[in-house]
């Protein structure tokens, strides 16, 4: 056969392959590349501000402190510390998320110096009085989800793909979530949460992404407004570090009385 020919017969060949994929398949390979294009960071630590802000303006603000482990094998290993203000000052909330199984989670309260087990019905609660739930917290996974890819979008001066994610866990707070997702960099730019009778809940912006280690990307802002009841939490993020030598036994239950 000719050579030129037979090039021509290969794309051919893929660009029908393309063509035939059905929008859950396209939506998967996305929701893949996404993961993909995030691994292999092993650990990080990070400062955060987190500014809470009621309907009518009223700000509250807190300082955490926050440690996450990558785990290969399943979903990753993080450790969340509240500073300031005093009344919160020592809580802390240990998170591991899972693949297919529910996530594990336990808040340790100073004020009760007890450690709380999550319940896994309840993961569609606000963590600490912010507009996250704690099922927003866990890491994400390819696993947790079935997808569907909706189009192709501009969002402010990048192209997107639009994705549809349905949570494969049966207690998720969401009947659906909507991603943008930046088509050069594979990193989300915005979330669009629907609740249980699908009406429009929140809306989760990323902004001021940075890279690290040349190939990490992180959102040193993000914004979650809340629709039905006028209000948001802002997190500012500084002081990533990656690849401290963090093991799992920097994750262990009895690391949250001690996380000062």
């Amino acid at each position: 056969m000719n050579k030129l020919l037979s090039i021509s017969l290969t794309w051919l060949l893929i660009i029908n392959a393309a063509l035939a994929q059905t929008d859950e398949e396209k939506g998967l390979v996305i929701a893949q590349n996404v993961d993909r294009h995030d691994q292999g960071w092993e650990d990080v630590t990070a400062s955060m501000k987190m500014i809470l802000r009621n309907r009518h303006g009223d700000e509250s603000t807190r300082s955490i402190r926050i440690k996450t482990l990558e785990i290969d094998d399943d979903g990753d290993k993080s450790l969340t510390i509240f500073d300031t203000p005093r009344d919160v000052k020592g809580t802390a909330f240990l998170s591991f998320s899972h693949i297919v199984n529910p996530d594990d989670q336990w808040l340790y309260l100073p004020a009760l110096k007890r450690v709380k087990r999550i319940n896994s019905a309840n993961k569609s609660g606000p963590f600490m009085g912010s507009q996250f739930a704690y099922e927003d917290l866990a890491s994400f996974e390819v696993g947790k989800y079935r997808y569907k890819y909706l189009q192709d979008e501009k969002l402010g001066e990048h192209d997107t793909f639009v994705v549809e994610n349905y949570p494969q866990y049966r207690h998720s707070g969401y009947a659906r979530q909507i991603v943008w997702i930046d088509k050069q960099r594979y990193i989300p730019l915005q979330v669009k949460y629907y609740d249980r009778k699908n009406d429009l809940l929140k809306t989760l912006i990323f902004n001021n992404y940075k890279q690290y280690l040349g190939k990490y990307w992180r959102a040193h802002e993000q914004v979650m407004e809340n629709h039905q009841n006028g209000k948001t939490t802002q997190l500012t993020w500084t002081n990533y570090q990656f690849r401290n030598g963090l093991t799992k036994r920097d994750f262990e239950r009895t690391s949250l009385k001690r996380a000062r």
